[in-house]
């Protein structure tokens, strides 16, 4: 399996300090194979057998022991990638700058009670689409801007969140292809 893994809260103003290389020693020598790192926010491309959600307890239980704080991980394999990138709405739109493209990753499927609660989110100018355990985001005035932030989602969903622009998804999903050639 090819995986991708996005770490939740590290790096942040200085907070919660993740180097990119440590971090790749200590996934590597917990036994994730062909480990890349893209940008200091987080984002893992490697090789595992087995289960994505093997996976995601391991590099979590790895980065606690080995930095000494929790860290959520929130993991996709590179199937789930290409699809989450084939599903979006807004791509392609006439008018939509795919620098103001985002992909909010869930960490579980929401609660279908949750759900509902989407609606009472601001709308305008920004535009969202749930699918499956990503929301879509188009974001005109950038993501600094928007009330469609990942704690906005948390709270109506009770789910953990984070997000990638368009450019960092892409990203991810060529380095997922390069692992899995």
């Amino acid at each position: 399996m090819t995986g991708i893994a996005l770490l939740r809260g590290i790096n942040v103003s200085g907070h919660r300090p993740v180097p990119m290389a440590r971090l790749r020693e200590v996934l590597e020598s917990a036994g994730l194979g062909a480990v890349r790192t893209y940008l200091q926010s987080g984002n893992v491309v490697f090789t595992a057998i087995g289960k994505p959600d093997k996976s995601r307890r391991l590099i979590e239980a790895a980065i606690e022991r080995d930095f000494g704080f929790p860290v959520p991980v929130i993991l996709r394999d590179a199937a789930e990638w290409e699809k989450i990138l084939a599903a979006n709405p807004f791509f392609g739109k006439p008018g939509v700058d795919p620098e103001a493209l985002y992909v909010t990753f869930l960490d579980a499927p929401p609660p279908a009670v949750a759900l509902r609660k989407l609606d009472d989110l601001p709308d305008s100018p920004d535009a969202f689409q749930r699918i499956g355990n990503e929301i879509h985001l188009h974001c005109p005035g950038g993501y600094g801007r928007t009330k469609l932030s990942n704690a906005a989602f948390e709270r109506k969903l009770g789910v953990g969140a984070t997000t990638r622009n368009w450019k960092t998804v892409n990203a991810l999903a060529a380095m997922a292809a390069e692992g899995a050639a």
